[in-house]
């Protein structure tokens, strides 16, 4: 069983950029696909972005498509997301999660996955 730690969270101003982090303990992460998603408050969760297990195949939800980047190393048994140019909209709390896969296509549902981290905040003011 895989742990997962969300940290990198804040509040930050409109426009500005923030990265957060998932590490991975009890398993390496090398073998699992991961996703990021977000929730924010009366909303459902929802998907952000996708990463398959070697990290060669991505997916975006059309509403960060060009500002977020995923991205992974292995080696570390982490995966980031950063995340540019934020809006208030994007204020939520973010959440990773890991399913072990060799598959090369991303995962973009939330049942698909089997581990979730505990999230972190993140605040855009404008």
């Amino acid at each position: 069983q895989v742990q997962l730690v969300e940290s990198g969270g804040g509040l930050v101003q409109a426009g500005d950029s923030l990265r957060v982090s998932c590490a991975a303990s009890g398993r390496t992460l090398s073998i699992y696909g991961v996703g990021w998603f977000r929730q924010a408050p009366g909303n459902e969760r929802e998907f952000v972005a996708a990463i398959s297990w070697s990290g060669g195949s991505t997916r975006y939800a059309d509403s960060v498509k060009g500002r977020f980047t995923i991205s992974r190393d292995n080696p570390k048994n982490a995966v980031y997301l950063q995340m540019n140019s934020l809006k208030p909209e994007d204020t939520a709390v973010y959440y990773c999660a890991g399913r072990r896969s060799l598959s090369t296509v991303p995962m973009v549902q939330s049942n698909e996955y089997d581990y979730w981290g505990q999230g972190t905040q993140v605040t855009v003011s404008s």
